[in-house]
Formats: C-alpha cells, structure tokens, sequence
C-alpha cells in the first residue's frame, strides 16, 4: 500500500524564466545540454544544503528539513548559477504542513517518483514563486518567522529581509503577507499583482537603511540633495536682485524670475 506521513516542511519552488522561449531560440539538442549544466549546479548546491528533489519539469521542486537551509540554498543559487548559465530563475519559499506519500516500488520502476508532495502548502509555494521576478526570492510569513534574526556559516553576507506586501492569491482563502530575501535591494523590490495575485497592499518601493548603503547608492541619494542645497543657496545670494524688477530688467531676466515679485509679497505680508 501507499505510504502517506504528514509532517512540516519547507518547500522551494525554482522556476527557470522564458525557458520555452530558449528551446525555441537555440533548438532542442542546445538547450538540452544549457539545462543540464544548470540541473548539475543547481543539484551540486541542493547536495551541499541538505536539500531533497522532489520534481523537474521546468524548473525544480526541493523540500528542506531547515528553513534557514532552504533560504541559504535559494540565495546562493541567485548569486551563482545565473552568472555560470545565464538562465535566471524565480524562487517561492513556504513552510507547512504537508503529505509525503511514498510510492511503491512497482511504480517507481514504470517511472513514478518515489516522492511526491500533496497539500496546499505546495500550492501557497508555487503561488509565491508564481509573483516573484527574475533572480528575486519570495518567502511566506510562516517561513519568513522561522529564519528571521537567524545565520549560519553558510549565509551570504548583508543578506536582507523586506515584507513586500499583502496578497490574495486565487484559490486561497486568506491573504498572505509575503516577504523578499536578498543580498542586493534591487531584488527586494514589491512584485506588481497578476492574473493569479492581486497585491492588497504594502510598501511601493523597499530603500536601503544608511548603514547598508553603498557608495553607489549614497551618490545617488545625495546627488538631488546636494543640487537642491546650490539652487537655495545661490538664489539666497543673488535675492537682492532677484527681487528687485530694474534688476532684473537691467540683466533681462525678468521673464524668467518674475515670480519673485509674488514671494516678495508674500514675505511682507507674514
């Protein structure tokens, strides 16, 4: 008979992005050999984190005992197998209950897995990943509360947690408040709703805390501060002439500062 155990674990669901498109554009032997390299590293990594493959079609789905093992695996997939195959992939991480059904062998040896993974964990897992955006890794809040505040030796430096926003995902009853994982902030970003999802709410756009930042960043961030300061600063010098019209009609810029009249006004009234 088929062996069924209930039990709470932590699934990732990996989907490889345009990959139809790639078979289309390469031909099948090509593609063939590009989603090999990629099978092999993504498995080499999944070995290494104590992870389980459950299935294959166009992407993977994986069970981890250990959230944060889950989260470690999915992060340093982002950050290495896109740059060695140049395939980017999407990752749903959740964490629930589940109904491991062991087949028997008669099966497995016509071709059925010999696990398989039934519950609407699986479902809620793949709704998530079906959100996320390329390279980017969303998890649920159940799975986001078990590895928060939470490291090991094999967690990538300055990793960052961001909620995203609040869902409702089609076919699940209650709205799930989602969360994103990353190294980068770019990927932290809120997915927009879709067909499947409608976003209920949330921050429109996740920024980077002062200590986090980079030199990139702080330039970016400081550039408009900076060219709003000179803008105050030289019309506080030149207001004495700004303000005054024979000034400005000397210099022939009355068309283009003649507002300074109306603020003038203004100042004298206060």
């Amino acid at each position: 008979m088929v062996q069924i155990t209930e039990k709470h674990l932590t699934l990732v669901l990996l989907d490889l992005v345009n990959s139809t498109k790639i078979v289309q554009k390469i031909g099948a032997t090509k593609s063939a050999l590009l989603f090999q390299k990629h099978d092999q590293l993504t498995r080499s990594l999944l070995y290494k984190f104590n992870g389980r493959e459950i299935d294959r079609s166009d992407g993977f789905l994986f069970s981890f005992d250990s959230v944060l093992s889950a989260v470690n695996f999915a992060l340093w997939y982002q950050l290495t197998v896109p740059l060695k195959t140049g395939l980017n992939s999407r990752i749903g991480v959740h964490y629930g209950l589940i109904a491991e059904v062991i087949q028997e062998d008669k099966y497995t040896l016509a071709g059925a897995k010999s696990v398989e993974l039934e519950g609407i964990t699986k479902n809620i897992t793949a709704r998530i990943m079906s959100i996320c955006k390329a390279k980017q890794v969303l998890l649920s809040k159940e799975a986001f509360f078990k590895v928060r505040n939470r490291t090991n030796a094999f967690t990538p430096k300055n990793v960052k947690y961001a909620c995203v926003g609040v869902y409702k995902f089609k076919g699940v009853k209650t709205p799930l408040e989602i969360f994103a994982v990353a190294v980068n902030i770019e990927y932290l970003q809120p997915p927009p709703s879709t067909e499947k999802a409608k976003r209920l709410g949330g921050p429109k756009k996740i920024k980077s805390r002062a200590r986090d930042r980079k030199l990139k960043e702080w330039f970016f961030y400081l550039l408009p501060r900076i060219f709003l300061l000179e803008i105050i600063y030289f019309l506080n010098l030149g207001w004495p002439c700004l303000s005054n019209y024979q000034c400005r009609k000397m210099w022939g810029i009355d068309h283009l500062f003649f507002w300074c009249d109306y603020i003038q006004k203004i100042i004298l009234f206060f």
